[in-house]
């Protein structure tokens, strides 16, 4: 530690040194939210990565909903996120993503993407809910309740009795000398969706998708 202090102190321009507490490891969850201008916020989707944090999001296994969070966990994130994109008076969809500590309830934000993401993508596969089609028409002054998909109102929260899992395709076939360890830079250049009644169904199918 006190040699890596060194080192940084001797490379920083301002010869100052940042030091936070690491969160890798925690569990990655992710929820995909949704507000209008009358503060109507619902939440669309779960998403747990497989991975822990420290890989990042493109790369890890992610399945939807969570697997692995207890009520109480699940209700707190998704509290956390309606407070964030009301607190941030985002309009349309947004994504949140936690890093949540596996032996407490403590949690850290990680990230807010006010836009249609990645992430956002595969919430709206996941969930049947057309994220940026919504988007689009809050951004024109429509409500959730004004917003039609198929004959119920966009305010309605997708409910999930079915396991969706995506993983990444990795293109260290053709090269053959990059390093195949994961870490915080994407090296995925594709994915692949599943949906199956169960866990081990779901993924069964993306691996042999791949």
């Amino acid at each position: 530690m006190r040699e890596m202090m060194r080192h940084a102190l001797f490379l920083s321009p301002v010869h100052q040194v940042l030091v936070e507490k690491s969160i890798k490891g925690y569990k990655e969850i992710e929820f995909e939210v949704m507000r209008d201008h009358n503060d109507t916020a619902i939440s669309i989707c779960c998403m747990e990565n497989i991975d822990p944090v420290g890989v990042h999001t493109g790369d890890s296994i992610v399945v939807a909903p969570c697997q692995t969070l207890t009520n109480k966990e699940f209700q707190m994130l998704r509290d956390s996120a309606l407070k964030i994109i009301r607190e941030l008076k985002i309009e349309g969809g947004c994504n949140v993503q936690f890093a949540l500590d596996p032996l407490s309830f403590k949690y850290y934000l990680i990230e807010v993407n006010p836009r249609v993401s990645r992430s956002s993508a595969l919430a709206s596969k996941a969930s049947g809910y057309p994220i940026a089609r919504v988007s689009a028409k809050i951004a024109v002054g429509l409500t959730l309740d004004e917003i039609r998909i198929a004959n119920t109102p966009a305010s309605f929260e997708p409910t999930l009795d079915y396991v969706v899992t995506k993983v990444a395709r990795f293109p260290f076939d053709k090269f053959a000398d990059a390093s195949n360890k994961l870490g915080t830079q994407m090296k995925a250049t594709g994915e692949v969706m599943s949906i199956g009644r169960t866990m081990e169904e779901s993924l069964l199918k993306a691996v042999r998708s791949l």
